[in-house]
């Protein structure tokens, strides 16, 4: 623990792990982090609707293997995509807020 030493707060740790806001290293992490956020909510919200990957799929409009990739954290997606997924196929809504 010698590594983090003197630091007192998330955003210190960050920095130190993952580097200054900006750098490629944090842009990853961070990138990593969104992608996991977003993997959780879809699959809390299929659980909800009582709903297996595949029906969702089909009512998306996309295959099984990219839902089953998008709730692993291990694919991109597509804001069309995202917005299909979850306003046609799960009947919610989405909201984006721009920091």
């Amino acid at each position: 623990m010698e590594k983090y030493k003197g630091i007192s707060d998330f955003d210190q740790l960050l920095d130190k792990k993952y580097g200054k806001v900006g750098t490629s290293k944090r842009i990853v992490f961070e990138e990593n982090a969104h992608m996991f956020i977003i993997s959780e909510m879809l699959k809390e919200a299929r659980h909800e609707a009582n709903m297996t990957q595949e029906q969702l799929a089909e009512k998306a409009g996309t295959k099984k293997s990219y839902i089953s990739k998008l709730e692993n954290a291990k694919g991109n997606i597509n804001l069309s995509t995202l917005f299909r997924i979850f306003e046609i196929g799960l009947e919610r809504k989405i909201g984006l807020t721009f920091l």
